[in-house]
């Protein structure tokens, strides 16, 4: 058994794809429009993906606030967070910091969405 996928609405399915792939550098792995129009774009990793949802003609409410926040493994929090921050401009709701407790370097961003995004690297 595993976790495939997490699927999540957005308003405008090109700004999520220049967040999410072109600024914080994950991979598009594949898209397809369902028969409704609803386009649907998958974006991860080895292990899990997220699913972006956008229906052009309308769809629901975008409700951020259901959501805590998406993490991200990431080689780098520092390299990764300045990326974000010169190519997409999010707000930043924590800047790159060191939880020696759990050995773990994380960061906080909004996407174009309001959903939050951590940023996490495992430090030794």
């Amino acid at each position: 058994m595993d976790v495939i996928h997490t699927a999540l609405w957005v308003s405008d399915i090109d700004r999520t794809r220049a967040f999410y792939v072109d600024a914080l550098g994950l991979a598009e792995n594949w898209s397809f429009t369902a028969d409704d129009g609803v386009q649907n774009v998958y974006i991860g990793g080895e292990n899990a993906e997220l699913q972006f949802k956008h229906d052009p003609s309308g769809g629901p409410e975008i409700d951020s606030g259901t959501v805590d926040h998406v993490a991200v493994g990431v080689d780098d929090v520092d390299t990764v967070f300045e990326r974000l921050v010169e190519r997409a401009d999010p707000p930043v709701h924590e800047s790159p910091t060191t939880m020696r407790n759990i050995d773990r370097r994380v960061a906080f961003v909004e996407d174009p969405d309001g959903y939050v995004v951590e940023l996490v690297e495992r430090v030794a």
